[in-house]
Parts: C-alpha cells; structure tokens; sequence
C-alpha cells in the first residue's frame, strides 16, 4: 500500500494542467501528465506558458522536481513544500520577480489564480512581481479573466474561508494582448500574506438578490474616449436592471520593449494596445458574478459592442443561479475539499455543475484522494439550483505543522 502511494497519479492531454499540478502540491502526490498535445506537428509538447507556470512552482517550492521528455509531450512532477517567498528560496528582498515570455498568450491571471489556492498554505509570505513581455492583464480570447476581476470577484471570496488579511493585487502596467494573441509587457504584484493551518468549513445556500454593478473600464495606449462609450453601452444594458451602477474609468499609456533592429540599439516599440472592461455584479448575500470582455488583438471590435457584450455576459451569469458564479466555482470548491474534515455545502447553478471543467474537477479530486461529491436539488426558490456537499479533506498547512 506504501508502494501504491508512492505511485505517481497519472493523467493524459493538457487540460486542467495547471489545476492538476496545483492539486498534487497541496496534497503531495506525484502526478504524470503524458499525451501533452501529441498530434501537433509545430506546438508539440509544453506550451510556453506552462513552461513558465513549472517555473512559478519551483520559484514558491522547496524541494519541488520536473522531469520533462526530450519532446515535452510528458511530465513528471514531484512536489515539495510550499514555502512562498522565504529567504533563501530565490526571493530577493522578500520579493519573487518571475518574468513571462514573449510568446505567453494566456492572461496574468492563469498564474494568479493558482497561485492564489497555494499561498494560504504556504509556510512564509506570497510576494511575486510578473513582468516581462509576456504580462497580460486584460481578459484573452483564450477565456482568461483580467487582474481586475480577479482583485474584485475572486480573492473577496477567501473571507469566506477566514483568509482576509494582507491581501493584495496591484496593477503597477496596464496591457492588453499584443499581435496574435502574445504578449502585453504590462506588470503586475500579488501579496498574499495571511496563512493558515485549514480554511473554514463554509454554507453557501442563499445567493440573494443583485443590489450593485461595479466594474472597471480601462485603455491602453488608445483614446480614452473608447472608456466613455464602452461605459454608455454597458449603463445601456444594466440600468434598467439595477440603478446602483458605477464603472471606474483607467486610461494608461502603452509599455515600450526593445526591438531587434540591429541598425539602432535603443529602438523601442509599443506593444499590448487595446481595451476592455470587467464587471462585478454583487448580491444583497455577498455572492458575486464577474464578466470580462477585450478588444481582440486584430480589432475589428468597437467599444460599443465591447460594452454590450460584457454586460450581457454579466446578465448571464447572474441567470446562471448559485452562490458563486462559473469563474469562480473551482477556486470555492477546491479550497473546500482541501479544508477542514466536516461538510461543507454550496449551492450552484445547474449549468455550471454540468460544464466540462466542473465536472472534470470533481475527477481529479477524487483521483488525489479527495471525496466524492453530495449533489441534491436546492430547496430554495431557485429554480434549476443544486445543493454540492464536500467533505473537507483536512489537508492543512504542512509547512505550519513543521514550524
């Protein structure tokens, strides 16, 4: 049985790749992802940012090793123990400054989010500073959110759990995606300074009523004039729903990076223009439904659409029911599973306990040992909810025990 356990978990293709490996750090199973994109003659193997994700979990670990195939199509990950930004575990005054390339064409928040589930079991402090031409930090045509929405619908919810104090994500240079999807060059800090020994065993059965609309409409290197009417779009929509409506406008300048023109060493160029705009929608119960929207890196999208289209997004979620909407569904239900040893209950929406990636989740927990999942119809008034029962698996804070 001993043997057994040892065993590294194994899994196929590169969904969920991120979440997999974080699974396996708070638990301390070896995982073997093979089959990594195998049918691609030109993008065989790793992509670049998963190669950088690896990166972040060597930088917060101690102990951590990552074996690669020569083709990059399998993985082996062993975990070590979470220690954040220790001294002596690569930070520099206490700082971690982890630096994405120029062909990363996920959002900032691919990283953030994980990163996020690891450092409240981390033995020291989480202080990290992404930079480098590959920081985007506006939602992506790959379905990443953007850092605001991150900051406004998804480390609120860790109050619920007990984890409040010394949380942070600042902005320090706005970017959106640059030419085919790559790159934005913007930057952006994560303190998370509040650990504990287990999260709180958490009811989440009332999601309440709507009572405010709050978002934030940022540019970058364009006319702030594009802020104005993607807000007017969005008011368009929303005010008839909620009068309690206020969208922050963020204008910021493009960031430069060097090119490679041999004949002029000092030329730089802009890069990561566009615009976007994130909305929070929050309930008279404290439940929250976020919604992104960005201009495409090719264009062809006006503000007014972007304004629209975001605020319909928003309508859809809130339609969606539960206590928690579908982006942040797998964050809550992790932290759960990974908590205390007592029930925890959550009620979700119907189609987002059914979607591919909740449902996905549910497997690797129990394949990392995780219990199965209580599924009973809500007996609220909302119609098409369902009640999820976790059973916390009392992992805790290794790092705290050794302390």
């Amino acid at each position: 049985m001993a043997d057994e356990s040892r065993k590294p978990l194994r899994f196929t293709t590169q969904k969920s790749f991120a979440h997999r490996l974080v699974l396996s750090t708070l638990t301390g199973r070896a995982v073997n992802i093979s089959q990594i994109r195998p049918a691609s003659s030109t993008n065989l193997g790793l992509a670049p940012h998963e190669i950088s994700f690896l990166r972040l979990l060597e930088a917060v670990t101690n102990g951590s090793n990552i074996e690669i195939s020569y083709t990059g199509s399998t993985i082996v990950y062993r975990p070590g123990l979470i220690t954040g930004s220790a001294a002596g575990t690569g930070s520099s005054g206490g700082v971690i400054r982890h630096e994405l390339p120029a062909g990363c064409t996920r959002g900032v928040s691919y990283f953030l989010i994980p990163l996020c589930l690891l450092a409240p079991f981390s033995k020291a402090p989480v202080n990290i500073l992404f930079t480098g031409p590959g920081v985007i930090t506006s939602a992506t045509q790959t379905g990443d959110m953007s850092v605001d929405s991150v900051r406004t619908a998804i480390l609120p919810l860790y109050a619920q759990f007990g984890i409040s104090n010394n949380i942070e994500l600042r902005i320090l240079r706005r970017s959106n995606a640059g030419r085919g999807g790559s790159g934005g060059a913007g930057e952006v800090q994560l303190v998370f300074g509040h650990q504990v020994r287990l999260p709180k065993t958490i009811h989440l059965l009332n999601p309440g009523r709507v009572k405010s609309i709050r978002g934030v409409a940022y540019c970058t290197g364009v006319s702030a004039s594009n802020n104005a009417r993607m807000i007017e779009a969005a008011r368009g929509v929303l005010n008839p729903m909620t009068a309690d409506t206020y969208i922050f406008s963020d204008v910021s300048s493009a960031p430069f990076i060097p090119t490679a023109d041999k004949s002029n060493a000092n030329a730089k160029k802009k890069i990561g223009l566009g615009f976007g705009l994130s909305l929070v929608a929050e309930s008279s119960t404290g439940s929250l439904y976020s919604a992104d929207m960005a201009s495409p890196p090719e264009g062809g999208e006006t503000p007014e659409d972007i304004g629209t289209q975001c605020a319909y997004q928003l309508l859809e979620a809130v339609s969606n029911g539960g206590a928690v909407s579908f982006a942040a569904a797998p964050t809550v239900l992790t932290l759960m599973a990974m908590g205390s040893e007592d029930v925890g209950r959550l009620q979700l929406g119907r189609e987002v306990l059914g979607t591919e990636e909740i449902v996905g989740l549910a497997r690797d927990l129990r394949s990392f040992g995780a219990s199965g999942w209580g599924v009973r119809d809500a007996d609220t008034d909302s119609e098409g909810d369902v009640i999820v029962s976790v059973v916390g698996r009392g992992v805790g804070n290794v790092g705290r025990k050794i302390a």
